[in-house]
C-alpha cells in the first residue's frame, strides 16, 4: 500500500516540468517580439537615414539570432511538455517530440542554424580581420562535433 502511494506521489512530480516548460515558451515569444522589432527598427533605420548596406545586414542578423535563439527555447519548451506532460499539443507533425533524442536532434539543428549566423554575421561585420580563420574553423569544428554526436546518438538508438 506504502510503494503505491510513493509511486503515485513520483507519478505526479513529472507535472512540475510544465513551470521551466512555459518559461522557456515565455522567453520563446520574448526574444522573438525583440528580434522582429529590432528587424523592424533595421529597416526605419535604412530607409530614414539610408544606413550602409554592412549596418543593415549587421543588424538584421543579430534580429535572427535572437529570433532563432526563441526557437530553439520554443523547441525545448514544447519538447519538455510532450516528454513529461502530455502529446495532446497541436504542433506541426515535424515538431512532434516522441523521445529524448528527437529533442536533442531539432535542438542541435536550430543550434547549427545559430552558430551559422552568428558567423556570417562576423564575416560580414569585418572587423575579425586576421581571426576570422581561426573563428571560421571553430566554427565548422563546433558544427562537425555536433553532427558527430547526433548521428552516434541516432545510431545508439536505433541499434537498440
Amino acid at each position: 500500500m506504502y510503494a503505491l502511494h510513493v509511486r503515485t506521489v513520483v507519478g505526479w512530480t513529472r507535472f512540475a516540468v510544465i513551470v521551466p516548460a512555459l518559461a522557456a515558451m515565455v522567453g520563446a515569444l520574448l526574444l522573438m517580439a525583440q528580434g522582429s522589432l529590432a528587424i523592424v527598427m533595421v529597416v526605419i533605420e535604412t530607409v530614414s537615414n539610408q544606413s550602409s548596406l554592412e549596418t543593415s545586414v549587421i543588424g538584421i542578423l543579430t534580429a535572427v539570432d535572437a529570433v532563432l535563439l526563441g526557437t530553439v527555447l520554443l523547441v525545448i519548451g514544447y519538447g519538455l511538455y510532450e516528454l513529461f506532460v502530455g502529446t495532446d499539443i497541436n504542433v506541426p507533425p515535424w515538431l512532434k517530440i516522441k523521445d529524448l533524442e528527437d529533442l536533442k536532434s531539432k535542438l542541435v539543428g536550430v543550434v547549427v542554424a545559430i552558430i551559422a549566423v552568428v558567423f556570417v554575421g562576423d564575416l560580414v561585420d569585418g572587423d575579425a580581420g586576421d581571426e576570422l580563420l581561426g573563428f571560421g574553423i571553430g566554427t565548422g569544428a563546433v558544427i562537425a562535433g555536433l553532427a558527430i554526436f547526433v548521428w552516434a546518438s541516432k545510431r545508439a538508438h536505433t541499434s537498440k
